[in-house]
């Protein structure tokens, strides 16, 4: 420690035994495998668009899944957003689904199994939901739950008992556009956290009919674009639209979904929007409480090398080690791999083989996430067809450590030999055992959850950034780990990839290390502490003291 800041540690050795006797290995190089155990883990979801047809962009542009822990017990949890009907969206033959679908959350009992809580807790949503993000945006010391929607959003307030309270028109978020995704950042440095809402397009209730009839429906340029909106926090259960005194608006955008991250490593977090059919949006934060957008500038606004492309479900993670926060991006075509090259973002999709894996599928969900735990980012990406119930295969890709990455699907588990018509994905620890396991949520279909059988022959940590007074997550903290020559850097922002949210605490692979040099945490307001020789093989729970 350095000074006299204090910093509190609460070292959880989680060195569980896990909820499995034994692992299965891939056949390739000892990697992990991917087992199935949505049905013994009691995750009954199943997506519905609100139709028995696939007919418009509403229905097909699908949902994600939300990992958080809504109860503090130190175990996980899921919420589901799902689709509806809806007089203006969907055809008549689809009323019998009217008023029965719901959103659902997931308790996480802590023994592998969850339990449906959604009644209980009251967070069934039954509007056309397609992500949800969560934050402490009261600052009590539990995650809040904000459902993005095709109508009014919804903010559920977390009571602290295990129950939520529907907030959304007295808080001013309930914004009556298309919303797919919502990052929360602090990006005025007061203290709460605000939050940027990715909107998509003003749908036109199914008028527009001057379309290739073999492509399905009409695609995102037929309709009108919505404008993104940044809301501020203002300390007292409110919030206010500050989108145009920020410099968010008017760019003509139609959003799939955001990210935020400190792109440029100054301090301050950034924004990143992936939008659909038009350039992407790099939202630079100058620290002032204001964004300058420079996307095309800094090669961030295309990829295929410069070819607009339907962009999905952004992710910035560091892929080539090298302290720079990179950026993948999942499309109908090739992908975009955009590395940091600190002054720009060079296009690597090529290089890395990521293209030659990926071209032949249509990219929806993408992370970048370290599931064999050799310290290096590998990628996952659901796939299937955008405006047909046509199924692909999903795609796991192994980081060689060069730059370039292996297809090791067919070796990673029977799952991988399945069809789907895939939508959002997520990542978690989700059995506190060390390594990541997956979440695919399907168009139309059940949502799967994969357990990791495997990850931990190699050593790991899991990092949980915390503020005091209450205890609360460090939303916005920079994590860096250096064991012997390898560092890793990353950002407490846990909204990436396609309508999704991920495990919050932040894993970090650590191969053969039997200890770790150093953690340096970089809190919101740029003070840092340094943590020295720390075990491997542990949450660690890291909390900052009110100053």
């Amino acid at each position: 420690m350095k000074g006299n800041r204090t910093l509190t540690l609460s070292l959880t050795f989680l060195l569980l035994m896990g909820f499995h006797a034994g692992t299965s290995l891939g056949a390739e190089g000892g990697l992990p495998a991917f087992t199935d155990v949505t049905a013994e883990a009691g995750i009954n979801f199943k997506h519905s668009f609100g139709d028995m047809d696939l007919t418009n962009i509403v229905e097909g542009t699908g949902s994600g899944a939300t990992v958080f822990d809504y109860n503090n017990d130190g175990y996980v949890d899921f919420y589901f957003p799902n689709g509806a009907w809806l007089r203006a969206v969907n055809d008549n033959r689809g009323r019998r689904l009217r008023d029965k679908l719901q959103n659902q959350l997931f308790r996480n009992n802590g023994d592998g199994t969850f339990t449906d809580v959604t009644a209980d807790a009251g967070v069934g949503d039954k509007s056309p939901s397609f992500g949800a993000s969560t934050a402490d945006f009261d600052s009590d010391g539990d995650q809040d739950i904000y459902v993005l929607n095709y109508g009014p959003n919804v903010l559920y307030r977390n009571n602290g008992d295990g129950t939520f309270t529907d907030i959304s028109a007295a808080s001013g978020l309930a914004d009556p556009s298309w919303s797919l995704s919502a990052p929360w950042i602090d990006y005025d440095n007061d203290g709460d956290l605000d939050v940027f809402v990715a909107n998509y397009l003003q749908y036109d209730d199914g008028k527009f009919r001057a379309y290739y009839a073999a492509a399905g429906y009409p695609g995102p340029l037929s309709y009108a674009s919505q404008d993104d909106k940044l809301y501020r926090n203002n300390g007292d259960g409110t919030f206010t639209d500050v989108s145009r005194e920020a410099g968010i608006t008017g760019l003509n955008g139609r959003a799939m979904s955001a990210t935020a991250a400190d792109l440029n490593d100054d301090g301050f977090i950034d924004i990143y929007v992936a939008n659909d059919a038009t350039e992407n949006f790099y939202y630079e934060n100058t620290g002032k409480g204001t964004f300058v957008e420079k996307g095309l500038f800094l090669g961030l606004a295309f990829g295929e090398h410069g070819q607009g492309v339907s962009s999905m479900g952004p992710y910035a993670g560091d892929i080539d080690r090298n302290g720079r926060l990179d950026v993948y991006v999942p499309d109908m075509g090739y992908s975009s791999v955009l590395m940091n090259q600190g002054e720009y973002f060079e296009d690597q999709t090529t290089r890395s083989k990521v293209a030659l894996a990926c071209g032949q599928y249509t990219g929806w969900g993408g992370l970048l996430f370290d599931f064999d735990n050799d310290g290096f980012l590998d990628l996952f990406v659901s796939n299937g067809n955008a405006h047909h119930e046509y199924t692909e295969e999903d795609v796991l890709l192994h980081n060689d450590r060069t730059g370039v990455y292996v297809d090791v699907s067919r070796q990673s588990g029977a799952y991988f030999e399945e069809k789907h018509v895939g939508r959002g994905s997520s990542f978690a620890d989700y059995d506190n055992d060390g390594d990541l396991d997956l979440i695919v949520v399907n168009l139309n279909d059940s949502a799967k959850l994969l357990r990791n059988d495997g990850g931990t022959r190699n050593n790991w940590i899991i990092v949980v950034p915390s503020l005091s007074s209450p205890d609360r997550y460090a939303d916005g903290a920079r994590v860096t780990v250096t064991a012997g020559s390898l560092k890793q850097v990353q950002d407490a922002v846990p909204v990436r990839g396609y309508l999704s949210q991920v495990d919050p605490r932040l894993h970090f692979g650590l191969g053969s290390a039997s200890q770790i040099d150093s953690i340096e945490i970089r809190w919101p307001g740029n003070v840092v502490e340094r943590l020295e020789n720390v075990p491997v093989n542990q949450i660690l729970k890291v909390t900052r003291k009110a100053r």
